[in-house]
């Protein structure tokens, strides 16, 4: 018996556009920029995080400047985590790689939200903090972006947070698994797809 393979065709995906959104109800959230994911001697290294740091480096910048709010999320497993039978031990509380980036080192007025699973809202104070602060728009960067990424834009969408991304600022394992990101994250959740120099925080 022989089988057909069906060709599927590639979905459009919007390009990138300029954004300007309000500093006082803007937050930038940075997704598990840590050590086990972003370093090549990390346990599940992502290598196209690499290129994204200078470019979020440059961004957390421009937040900082304008007065934005920044978030971390940091993936925070203890011993034996059942997430371990999916993808092997890693982020594991209070080691090397747990920790974030040196290049994107928190300072003492960020937020730093420790997470269980992909999902940066689920089981966390995000969505707490986020509305006490009169967060509306999140501009949600990191890796990884079919994963973590993928599942932290969805709940703040689905919580009804306006989400703009930009991609230079958002790693993958693959060029499809970004692709996927990107299309369910501007198909399905109406996330706006920006570049870090072309997004204004305006007063």
């Amino acid at each position: 018996m022989v089988c057909s393979v069906e060709t599927v065709s590639e979905p459009e995906i919007p390009k990138p556009v300029p954004v300007a959104i309000e500093s006082s109800t803007s937050a930038l959230l940075i997704v598990d920029m840590q050590n086990d994911f972003c370093d090549p001697k990390g346990k599940l290294f992502v290598p196209a995080s690499v290129s994204t740091v200078q470019p979020l480096k440059n961004l957390l910048s421009k937040a900082r400047k304008a007065g934005v709010r920044v978030f971390y999320t940091q993936d925070w497993h203890g011993p034996n985590d059942p997430e371990f039978a999916i993808w092997g031990e890693h982020a594991l509380a209070g080691t090397w790689g747990a920790e974030i980036l040196d290049q994107l080192k928190p300072e003492p007025e960020d937020v730093v939200v420790k997470k269980l699973r992909y999902d940066g809202f689920y089981g966390t104070s995000l969505d707490h903090l986020l509305r006490l602060y009169g967060v509306k728009n999140i501009v949600i960067t990191g890796t990884v972006a079919n994963i973590c990424v993928l599942h932290t834009a969805g709940s703040a969408a689905l919580r009804w947070y306006n989400v703009y991304l930009p991609v230079d600022c958002v790693s993958a394992l693959t060029d499809f698994d970004m692709k996927i990101a990107l299309r369910q994250i501007s198909f399905l959740y109406r996330g706006i797809l920006t570049t870090s120099d072309i997004i204004d925080f305006r007063p």
